[in-house]
């Protein structure tokens, strides 16, 4: 078996690396700041956890290697003006939006998308950071030294956020998991839920992804992130990895992201999984781990060993089941043992559930 290189450390990469070991597949993750000259063979491969990595001598050697599976990809889904303009020449509907070169565009700016935009980092930037809430009355709040690599984006009144998660091998097919709706506070995500029920946004949005994925001859998981609003979707944002959205598939799938990503990068069968619904996902963080988690027997806790510190993702509990009253009574308790500021996501969760 071929060996796996994954770019970065993160949770990501251990859960790849954690899928692996039931398929006797070798997997090692390498520093994004290392130095270490790794002897990556040609018929060994290399893939990566995140999309965006420091220009050094480690990495520019790293992305030119042959063996760096979807290299020709990175550069324009990592960058949000390459990104988006590659959405634009797809015909695809997404989030209106403008680059931002200096400060004499604003009064341009928000004439066309209100009084109030979001404005993005071209590079880089998640859970929130990178991104900027701004008005006429705060232009302060944005640094100067990001004008001319920056995105503003108008803001949208929507109706879910959803993101979606498929593969595709090298023959070209691809497989999809279920639509995820997603519950997002201070720009982070809280909470994922899979619902027992498929309508035609799950075949509308699958038509978007493929597309995308066959244009870039792209191999493995790819996350596509949307808002659902009364005109229609809109694509929000490409991910070239496994994705924080899809965690929930550990328990709920009988294949998940992690595993899957593998299969379709060393061109092993790629079935569709059999999906277990409802599922939530829930992120634990900055918070210290809690034995009482562990009570429920539907609750499954996966805990990084992450040093704790304010909003770090620092673990995650999944919840599968197909009974309502177990499901419901589970969430109320998370109420109780997890801190006051989870309780808004988890009552959303609550209300998903009724929508099945």
């Amino acid at each position: 078996m071929k060996i796996v290189y994954v770019l970065g450390t993160g949770q990501l990469g251990c859960m790849l690396r954690q899928a692996g070991e039931p398929l006797g597949i070798t997997i090692y993750l390498l520093d994004i700041d290392g130095k270490i000259e790794i002897p990556i063979e040609k018929k060994d491969l290399i893939t990566s956890e995140v999309e965006y990595w420091p220009n050094t001598e480690f990495t520019r050697k790293l992305t030119v290697n042959d063996s760096f599976i979807n290299r020709d990809t990175f550069p324009i889904v990592s960058d949000r003006l390459m990104q988006k303009q590659f959405l634009d020449r797809l015909g695809l509907p997404t989030v209106p939006w403008a680059p931002i070169f200096s400060s004499s565009q604003w009064n341009q700016i928000f004439a066309l998308f209100g009084a109030s935009v979001i404005v993005k980092q071209r590079t880089g930037g998640y859970n929130g950071k990178g991104q900027w809430n701004i008005s006429s009355n705060s232009l302060s709040l944005f640094p100067k030294k990001f004008y001319g690599n920056a995105i503003v984006e108008q803001k949208i009144n929507f109706t879910d956020e959803v993101s979606l998660i498929g593969s595709r091998g090298y023959d070209g097919k691809v497989i999809f998991y279920p639509l995820t709706y997603n519950f997002h506070q201070d720009g982070i995500l809280r909470v994922s839920v899979v619902l027992d029920n498929e309508t035609s946004i799950q075949r509308e949005v699958e038509c978007m992804l493929a597309s995308i994925m066959h244009m870039l001859d792209y191999i493995g998981i790819m996350t596509m992130e949307c808002f659902l609003t009364q005109k229609g979707i809109l694509i929000n944002e490409l991910a070239p990895r496994v994705h924080n959205s899809g965690h929930w598939t550990q328990d709920g799938a009988s294949i998940n992201q992690f595993e899957m990503h593998l299969r379709a990068i060393l061109n092993l069968p790629m079935p569709a999984p059999i999906i277990y619904k409802p599922a939530i996902m829930l992120n634990l963080l900055g918070i210290n781990m809690n034995t009482a988690w562990l009570y429920d027997p539907i609750i499954r806790l996966h805990w990084y060993n992450k040093e704790v510190y304010s909003f770090r993702k620092v673990g995650h509990l999944n919840l599968v089941t197909d009974n309502p009253i177990k499901m419901n009574m589970a969430l109320d308790r998370l109420k109780i043992i997890l801190p006051s500021d989870y309780v808004t996501g988890i009552s959303w969760a609550q209300n998903q559930l009724k929508r099945v």
